[in-house]
């Protein structure tokens, strides 16, 4: 049984009136050995008329520290480097802010400030429209899956964050490594993500004052019902290489919430 929920402190993002459309992506899982996202997502930065991004988590696949970035890559600069350049690129003409997932928690103010960018806190109120929004990455609501749940509670910890980028940059990257191998063999083993709790989403959504719940994480883009006006709008995960690809978008404007298919 799912361990009983605390309703977290809400942070709230009140949005320009300036603003008339802002998108939201999640789970494109960015890493060098697959380039067909990056180029997606590249593209898409230059091109969306949004006036602001949300990345709501599991932007990249791992992220063991912003000194990254600035790391020796050999005969060429890092992948992580190439993305910190698409992402300044991107905040220099549109608001942009990024949320953590479960696999680039460690993304830190050194690349926000870098890439003008903004560090939104998990979970989000989005005041935008004359509507709240709720936005979250989504996992803090998997309370089925109370194996992960301690192991994202652990390392969120300061204490457990400084020492790890404490270590070399080789040996982070070996743990990744291994972390993220044991995580693939998991989900196999239980053959899917585990899902959002409908109990702790409408808890999260009255606490907010809103009537929409925006994440990603499960890799089940959808839209979900919760009763008493409430609705959970799920993102898509990234695969540009799969058939059909897929690289979408969820565009929020006076037309409401719109799914968007890029082209890859």
């Amino acid at each position: 049984m799912a361990p009983p929920m605390k309703v977290p402190t809400m942070a709230t993002l009140q949005a320009p009136a300036s603003w008339a459309v802002v998108d939201f992506i999640s789970d494109l899982h960015l890493r060098a050995q697959e380039p067909a996202n990056f180029d997606a997502w590249a593209r898409y930065l230059k091109s969306t008329p949004a006036d602001a991004v949300f990345m709501l988590g599991d932007v990249f696949e791992v992220w063991v520290g912003d000194d990254v970035v600035d790391a020796e890559g050999g005969m060429s600069r890092r992948f992580e480097a190439l993305c910190a350049d698409e992402m300044s690129a991107a905040g220099e003409r549109l608001a942009l802010f990024f949320m953590h997932g479960n696999r680039d928690f460690l993304v830190g103010q050194t690349l926000m400030k870098r890439c003008h960018a903004t560090l939104l806190a998990d979970p989000t109120v989005l005041q935008f429209a004359g509507q709240n929004w709720l936005l979250s990455h989504g996992d803090a609501l998997c309370l089925a899956d109370t194996e992960y749940l301690a192991f994202r509670q652990q390392v969120q910890q300061a204490p457990w964050q400084q020492a790890f980028l404490a270590r070399p940059l080789a040996e982070r990257e070996a743990i990744a490594l291994a972390l993220r191998a044991q995580s693939q063999a998991r989900h196999k083993e239980v053959a899917a993500y585990a899902e959002v709790d409908s109990t702790a989403a409408v808890q999260w959504l009255q606490a907010a004052g809103a009537q929409t719940l925006i994440h990603g994480h499960t890799h089940r883009p959808g839209t979900h019902d919760l009763g008493q006006g409430l609705q959970r709008v799920v993102l898509s995960d990234w695969d540009a290489s799969a058939r059909p690809p897929r690289a979408q978008v969820l565009r929020l404007g006076a037309s409401g919430l719109q799914r968007l298919a890029l082209p890859v």
